[in-house]
């Protein structure tokens, strides 16, 4: 249970946060060690309360400080407290911004870790930062510092995942992520969340695509075009089209549609190549093949990942596409359901595709879940492109701080990484 500290005179209330009160207890001169045992006591103290006030933490440390002789410190600490302390992050770039507790989980999280422990290890660092007495640190500082955490305080699987991502984001290479799947597998809402979480600020979906191309192109010149993916089919010039297999004719009447948004779809992605920048590609459209339309080998330092996601209970599929129609009314859900057998065939194909051209397939059954698994794919590639050692990622002399972090425990190397 965390105990919330309410402070009266601002009206706010946080959580409390043991390297906040350490802070305060080296800042009225108190040593590290003092600091965080009295501080641990504290904590202690409070464990079994949600709720506490500054003032009676202020009195209870003041009690502490009196009872264990320390009374050096208990008149600077009776002093007013100070506020929230904040730590300086600098980057190589020269730019400075406040230690950001949100971009440091999400960069986490990036990496492939699960929400709930990002936010774990991110506020162990932070607490053990404001510990040390930290006021400010560096990038690389900090880059290596949530390293060598995450070797001991979760795997170190988890620390080269980290590695891997670190370096990725200080390349220049653009990352080009395609979500393929049927109508309602979620691959709108999938490539939004993904975006936020790896810092992608272009998504292209290819229904859009689509569409204007079918402002461009009348219907007459090319129905093909102006039909839904799984009904596509029904245009086509096939004589015989009674004598033909159902899934056949869904599966041709598809690839006729994504040829032509292949030359689009082409366009954006090679666009996102040119300008460096990460994008993201979804749509039912985004088959495989796309990749092998792209420039390999020297012509490119693009990296490329692909998944397709899939609804494998038709229950579940129809269900979605109800909620599609309750949601966003011209969406027309009716025309999907009544349609649902070749909507069912279309996703039957596109998987058959994804196994033959060995494209992750991803079950959508929890959308975190999910979030997570597409991320791990990602991270997976670049693993492929990126295997820096942490003295080459974070610039900083690492090599007897990486040798004493198998012994030490990592909290205990802070003052020698930021002295």
């Amino acid at each position: 249970m965390k105990t919330v500290v309410i402070k009266k005179h601002e009206n706010t209330r946080v959580p409390f946060l043991r390297g906040i009160l350490i802070r305060s207890l080296l800042d009225a001169g108190l040593s590290f060690e003092d600091a965080l045992d009295l501080a641990t006591v504290v904590r202690e103290e409070l464990s079994d309360k949600p709720e506490v006030t500054t003032t009676s933490i202020h009195s209870n440390v003041c009690r502490l400080l009196e009872k264990r002789g320390h009374l050096e410190a208990l008149e600077p600490y009776r002093l007013p407290i100070a506020g929230l302390a904040k730590i300086q992050v600098h980057s190589k770039s020269g730019t400075v911004s406040s230690f950001s507790r949100g971009r440091h989980e999400r960069h986490l999280q990036a990496s492939g870790m699960k929400a709930e422990k990002s936010e774990n290890i991110t506020a162990m660092i932070y607490d053990q930062l404001l510990a040390s007495g930290t006021s400010k640190i560096s990038t690389s500082q900090l880059g290596f510092l949530t390293y060598l955490c995450l070797q001991q305080e979760v795997s170190k699987k988890a620390a080269k995942r980290y590695l891997v991502w670190s370096e990725y984001q200080r390349s220049a290479q653009p990352l080009l992520l395609l979500i393929c799947g049927t109508v309602g597998s979620g691959k709108s809402t999938l490539a939004t969340e993904i975006a936020h979480v790896l810092d992608i600020v272009r998504i292209q979906s290819t229904d859009m695509l689509r569409e204007v191309m079918r402002m461009m192109i009348p219907d007459r010149l090319l129905p093909v075009l102006h039909t839904s993916s799984f009904n596509a089919w029904q245009v086509l010039p096939i004589q015989d089209i009674e004598n033909r297999d159902k899934d056949q004719l869904v599966a041709d009447g598809y690839r006729s549609q994504a040829d032509l948004l292949a030359i689009p779809c082409e366009a954006v992605l090679q666009r996102a190549i040119e300008e460096c920048v990460p994008m993201i590609l979804e749509g039912v459209h985004a088959h495989p093949d796309l990749l092998l339309r792209l420039p390999t080998g020297a012509d490119t330092d693009a990296i490329a990942a692909h998944v397709t996601l899939a609804v494998l209970k038709p229950k579940e599929l129809k269900s979605r596409l109800r909620g599609r129609g309750a949601e966003v009314p011209q969406r027309r859900a009716k025309r999907y359901l009544s349609k649902f057998e070749s909507v069912w065939s279309l996703q039957s194909f596109l998987l058959s595709e994804a196994d033959r051209c060995n494209v992750p397939i991803i079950t959508n059954d929890e959308k975190e879940k999910t979030i997570h698994q597409c991320i791990l794919q990602v991270v997976d590639v670049l693993g492929r492109h990126f295997d820096g050692t942490p003295n080459s990622i974070f610039g900083v002399v690492v090599d007897q701080l990486e040798e004493q972090a198998e012994q030490v425990p990592w909290n205990r190397l802070v003052p020698q990484l930021i002295n």
